[in-house]
């Protein structure tokens, strides 16, 4: 065999790494330790109260360009795609969902997919596990809108209430809307079946700009849903907004903010929606948390070009 200056460089290069080793890692390859990932929770600070990310695995999406996107063809999808060294077969849409503890209640927001939905998500029971959050210490659930992947968590396959102890705090308008007769009859049937087993009386209903526990506010982000709403989370000069599904996954439609995805009810007030609240967490920095953000899904926006870059934020080892 030839040596070349390439392998001879190689071989320079690994000699020294390999000369390091015991003998009998130089002649056998590490095992695989199995398929799982590893836990996936992220907890940080926002003043004194502690935030966990805890993920719940995705959905696999065929051919992004094909349908997901309104208002835009299939070869500015995949350039979009391609930007961002993602592959244009598919599109992996993060479910992620976040507890506040606040030193006197432990708050979660939205409940996942409960592992009702893709094959690929449920992995939130785990995970809530290995970050040690127990359901039945849950005090408040609090709602940015009722899709099947914010909601189905609320129940077991049996269809028995997961949080025992909660209170759940949902947006009058979303609530009027799901609950009533406008809303399509097959997904109205899906909310009312994840909320029927919780008690009428343990499901307080409130205007998207309330404060819904001390330093934590309801922001009307209406558009995806007819009351969709985020929150922005405070205390002392910290904040945090957890933003439901303002945006899907931000390469479609944080860095294109006129897209209208396939799940936006109004996509035109959906997108004023975006950008009004992109440039007010731009202007005064703002970290934000995206449920369909890749995890751990904290990170600022700023404006780029026609749209927002999405910075992920530093992770840390600290709380």
């Amino acid at each position: 065999m030839s040596v070349t200056r390439r392998t001879s460089i190689a071989a320079a290069l690994a000699a020294p790494a390999l000369a390091t080793l015991p003998a009998a890692a130089q002649q056998a390859a590490p095992q695989a330790q199995g398929s799982r990932q590893a836990p996936g929770f992220y907890r940080s600070k926002v003043g004194t109260y502690e935030v966990t990310v805890v993920n719940d695995g995705f959905n696999r999406r065929p051919n992004p360009a094909e349908g997901f996107v309104r208002n835009a063809d299939a070869a500015a999808v995949n350039r979009a795609l391609e930007a961002e060294m993602l592959p244009t077969g598919h599109l992996d849409i993060t479910f992620n969902i976040t507890f506040v503890n606040t030193g006197s209640e432990l708050i979660l927001f939205d409940t996942g997919t409960g592992g009702l939905l893709a094959p690929t998500a449920g992995t939130m029971w785990d995970n809530m596990a290995a970050a040690g959050i127990d359901p039945a210490r849950v005090n408040k659930i609090v709602f940015t809108h009722f899709h099947g992947d914010h909601v189905s968590g609320l129940v077991t396959r049996e269809g028995q209430a997961r949080f025992p102890n909660a209170e759940l705090i949902v947006p009058e308008t979303e609530w009027a809307f799901w609950m009533g007769e406008r809303a399509p009859q097959q997904p109205a049937a899906m909310v009312k079946g994840r909320f029927g087993p919780y008690a009428a009386d343990r499901i307080r209903r409130v205007a998207s700009n309330a404060e819904v526990a001390p330093g934590i506010a309801g922001v009307p982000t209406h558009g995806h849903t007819p009351g969709h709403t985020s929150y922005l989370i405070s205390s002392g000069s910290s904040t945090l907004i957890v933003l439901g599904d303002v945006t899907n996954h931000p390469t479609i439609n944080a860095r294109n903010p006129g897209w209208h995805v396939v799940f936006d009810m109004d996509a035109a007030e959906a997108e004023a929606t975006r950008r009004r609240l992109f440039d007010r967490a731009a202007a005064d920095r703002t970290p934000i948390v995206g449920y369909h953000w890749p995890f751990p899904s904290i990170g600022y926006v700023r404006p780029q070009g026609n749209g927002y870059d999405v910075i992920a934020a530093p992770w840390t080892s600290a709380i």
